[in-house]
């Protein structure tokens, strides 16, 4: 937290190393507002914020709400399938789709960028370098018709009309849109779909949680926060000191660089009661580090946790159970603290 609040000496630029462990030179690889410090930083993610404004989101619950229903009603009962693929990876697709206003029926294209991006592109076949560029260039291509429309069109609601028409972003270069365009699908595609996964995994781990949210659903709010913290779903970010200072008994220099492992300090006994179990009913669960703090906190927050809270008040409506069959395959990756496949069976479904 002291890091993550001090932007002032721990650096996000992309000009000294980004957020990146390995970092990359200022030249190469996509800008965005998540690789920016103030004053830059500050202006372009005012310019899409308003997108996740309680009011937007409000008006956006009904809809989630009857994609989630319709996603769970088409579930099989008493057969295997893929918790991944058919719930968590086709639900937070089809509100990226929404956010971009972008063809729905080519949502998908979203989900295998956003793991190209974080290194995930084997699970689309894409195993080369030179299938890695071809996507590049349909990415870039594909948004580039999205941003011709968008600027030629009135003012609008969705993320592409909100940057082509920001006051600060309409002239951003196309690298910087680029850039913003693939943190916020990563941001929206990798952080919720892998909470929504991991609270069925942790359901699983931890039985006496699920008879507990059963038993009184008005601990949903907590539980979708503990589901957070304890799942963790960006493992860590990097900053770089941009002058010598002592902390906490350690000496840093200038140019080193620092690494906050969220996932670590939200298993912080010191701070956090028997941290790796997962208590629904927990004291103050929203005291955790998985959206980050100070001026790079997670900017979707709000609506990740609507998403998980709508997925499980529509759960304990239909579902007793969702077993997990075996463990699930994680993805292989030191950033995305996720899942690629989680196999499960769902034994009967709640009558009435």
């Amino acid at each position: 937290m002291a890091v993550d609040t001090n932007h002032q000496v721990f650096s996000s630029d992309a000009s000294v190393g980004g957020i990146g462990i390995a970092g990359m030179p200022n030249a190469e690889g996509p800008s965005m507002f998540i690789s920016m410090d103030p004053p830059k930083h500050d202006v372009q993610r005012k310019t899409v914020s308003p997108v996740v404004s309680p009011h937007n989101l409000h008006t956006m619950e009904p809809m989630i709400r009857e994609r989630t229903a319709k996603v769970l009603d088409g579930l099989p009962i008493g057969e295997a399938f893929d918790w991944v693929d058919r719930v968590s990876i086709e639900l937070t697709t089809q509100m990226l789709a929404t956010l971009f206003d972008f063809p729905f029926e080519e949502r998908r294209s979203l989900t295998k960028w956003s793991d190209i991006f974080t290194g995930a592109g084997h699970l689309h076949g894409i195993e080369t370098p030179e299938d890695r560029m071809a996507e590049m260039v349909n990415f870039r291509d594909t948004f580039e018709r999205l941003w011709a429309e968008r600027v030629n069109a009135p003012p609008a609601g969705d993320l592409i009309s909100m940057l082509a028409h920001g006051d600060a972003t309409r002239e951003m270069s196309r690298r910087e849109y680029h850039g913003n365009v693939v943190l916020l699908i990563v941001g929206g595609n990798d952080t919720t779909r892998n909470t929504m996964t991991g609270s069925v995994y942790a359901m699983n781990q931890f039985p006496d949680q699920l008879a507990k949210l059963h038993g009184n659903p008005d601990l949903l709010p907590s539980m979708v926060s503990e589901t957070i913290r304890w799942q963790t779903p960006l493992a860590h970010m990097r900053r770089t000191a941009l002058s010598d200072i002592e902390f906490q008994g350690k000496s840093i220099k200038k140019g080193d660089k620092v690494v906050m492992w969220y996932v670590s300090g939200n298993r912080d006994e010191t701070v956090i009661d028997n941290p790796n179990a997962y208590i629904i009913d927990r004291d103050r669960a929203r005291q955790h580090l998985s959206f980050g703090f100070g001026i790079h906190r997670c900017v979707g927050n709000r609506v990740a946790e609507l998403q998980l809270t709508i997925l499980w008040q529509e759960i304990l409506q239909r579902f007793p159970d969702i077993q997990v069959l075996e463990e699930p395959r994680r993805t292989n990756s030191t950033f995305v603290k996720g899942y690629e496949t989680m196999q499960v069976l769902i034994p009967a479904r709640l009558q009435g």
